[in-house]
């Protein structure tokens, strides 16, 4: 999209990403997928995949509500969503957060309604794919079911990454680890990024309290790994970070 090469995109800028006649959004989690096949949007409109831009959503604003039916699936353009369920308890538990070019939806499949909720973090825009219509899509182009199968599974590999018995140094640093991979596969910077989420909801879904996640951020940046302004980051040591979480991140 006219950027140099080699160089990065800032995260989420106003406008960027939309593609052209010819190409899909740089962000879509589909673009690897169709146009090296051969697939352009020409060729997805007659086969009448029907996708919408939604947005922009206020912070907190809802994408869908636990139990609601399962009709489709949702393409994070810019922002970024947490899921999350209330337990018994009236407890939230944070499931997951969504950026740029990732679905969120994909464990609605099965039993055709949302097993959790979906909240909107940052101002946030969206593409909506009609699950029907992406399903008869898929029996036209193998790469689209492929592709879907492959981020289910992706999807289901995060909820369990933390399943083990890990320390909150290692949790903390496979996190961060772990969101610079996500935003650097979408072109954006891997050393430099912002945690839309608080604080609460980092500490949330590594299990931790959130007292514990600012003290181990406070720590690594006083031994040089990071540098914290806020809630913009910079892996200054991220071969140590990544030692680190090595146990998380297998």
């Amino acid at each position: 999209m006219g950027t140099p090469a080699g160089a990065r995109r800032a995260i989420n800028p106003e406008g960027e990403g939309d593609g052209d006649e010819l190409a899909f959004c740089g962000t879509c989690a589909f673009a690897p997928v169709c146009l090296p096949q051969g697939f352009d949007k020409t060729a997805l409109a007659e086969l009448h995949c029907l996708i919408e831009h939604v947005g922009p959503y206020a912070p907190s604003a809802p994408l869908f509500k636990v139990n609601d039916p399962f009709d489709a699936v949702f393409a994070v353009r810019a922002g970024a969503i947490k899921t999350y369920v209330i337990d018994d308890q009236g407890r939230e538990q944070v499931l997951g957060f969504y950026l740029p070019g990732e679905l969120v939806g994909l464990n609605g499949v099965y039993p055709a309604r949302y097993p959790c909720s979906a909240v909107v973090l940052d101002t946030t825009t969206i593409c909506r794919f009609s699950f029907p219509a992406m399903a008869t899509l898929a029996t036209r182009i193998p790469g689209i079911q492929q592709q879907l199968f492959r981020l289910m599974s992706k999807d289901i590999g995060q909820a369990s990454m933390l399943a083990g018995d890990f320390s909150a140094d290692e949790r903390l640093a496979a996190f961060l680890i772990s969101m610079a991979e996500r935003y650097a596969a979408r072109g954006f910077s891997a050393t430099r990024f912002r945690l839309v989420m608080s604080r609460a909801d980092i500490a949330n879904y590594l299990r931790l309290a959130t007292e514990t996640v600012s003290r181990v951020l406070r720590r690594f940046q006083d031994d040089g790994l990071i540098a914290v302004d806020r809630r913009e980051v910079e892996l200054r040591e991220p071969a140590k970070l990544r030692h680190l979480g090595r146990s998380v991140l297998r």
